[in-house]
């Protein structure tokens, strides 16, 4: 069982940044898709941004490309989601996802344990 921790969130005034953490508490992401995805309020869970683990793959959504950047830590067992350039449509939950084992996607389904999530609100 891999358990996922995020910080970092908080709350921002637009144009500014924050930088997510997600830590698993035991485990190896060797094999795996980590993801950034969020929700806002009344909303469904969207993707944000993804890194194949092993080999260093990178995507992005489209609404956060050129502003956001995920980054992981191998010692540490840490991704992070480094958002610049804030915008009031980033207010959401964002949270931190593994995915099965050889599975490269955006969707949910393919992703197998959640963090509990983490708040930033963008004041504009």
């Amino acid at each position: 069982q891999v358990q996922l921790v995020e910080s970092g969130g908080g709350l921002v005034q637009a144009g500014g940044s924050l930088r997510l953490s997600c830590a698993a508490s035991e485990g190896t992401f060797s094999s795996r898709t980590l993801a950034w995805f969020r929700q806002a309020a009344g909303k469904e869970r969207e993707f944000v941004a993804a890194m194949r683990w092993s080999e260093g793959y990178l995507y992005y959504a489209d609404s956060v490309k050129g502003r956001f950047t995920i980054s992981r830590d191998n010692a540490k067992n840490t991704v992070y989601l480094q958002m610049n350039n804030l915008e009031a449509e980033d207010t959401a939950v964002y949270y931190c996802a593994a995915g099965h084992p050889g599975v490269w996607t955006a969707v949910i389904g393919g992703y197998e344990y959640w963090g509990q999530g983490t708040q930033v609100t963008v004041s504009s």
